[in-house]
């Protein structure tokens, strides 16, 4: 079973990350399969660069590929985002889009938790209001309890639970993916842009 997790964080360390880590844990722990669970971490700040040069050229590089590839191959999905002017990052929305891009059928039926960490708790609504759209209109299934985690809940009660409560949801949720749903280099040929406006230009 392959659990993905996204984080969105651009600090090191980042609270995001930190926040992805432990509902990571909770979920391949809570897992029917749990020594058969393996975790792979998408950090996108590292990402950075390739995602915006794939918004203006088309193409992602091959960092930005294999993290594509590891979603739509994943079983379930963890999405992470630090909160920014009451919604997820730009970094972490134009990820999801060059994952779409690419195959909008990506995250069709799978598993996904949703998080996001803000420094205050009047930005909670986040999940309901940004996140919780956009994996429906991925066609994703959203597991019924989200994590919102302000400066203040670190260390405090009531994260813990939701952290535990959220992972056994994702972990009863995941189920091996399609076959066909993704192998590694799955994204096909990559035609040159002078061909394609070439063949644009005969039709």
């Amino acid at each position: 079973m392959k659990l993905v997790v996204v984080s969105a964080g651009l600090s090191v360390p980042s609270s995001t990350r930190l926040l992805a880590d432990r509902l990571a844990s909770a979920a391949a722990g809570h897992h029917s399969e749990a020594t058969d669970v393996t975790v792979e971490v998408v950090e996108l700040r590292d990402l950075a660069v390739e995602i915006a040069q794939s918004l203006t050229t088309g193409f992602p590089g091959p960092a930005l590929g294999a993290a594509i590839d590891a979603v739509r191959g994943a079983d379930g999905l963890i999405a992470v985002t630090p909160v920014f002017s009451a919604s997820y990052s730009g970094l972490f929305k134009s990820f999801f889009d060059a994952v779409s891009g690419f195959d909008k059928d990506a995250l069709a039926g799978t598993p996904v938790l949703v998080a996001a960490t803000g420094g205050t708790a009047r930005h909670s609504l986040v999940l309901d209001h940004a996140l919780r759209p956009l994996f429906a209109y991925l066609r994703a299934v959203v597991v019924p309890t989200g994590v919102y985690a302000a400066s203040e809940d670190w260390g405090a009660e009531g994260l813990a639970e939701r952290v535990d409560r959220a992972g056994a949801e994702l972990a009863r949720l995941m189920r091996p993916a399609p076959a066909d749903r993704a192998a590694p280099g799955s994204l096909g040929p990559v035609v040159p842009f002078a061909e394609q406006l070439a063949a644009l230009s005969r039709g």
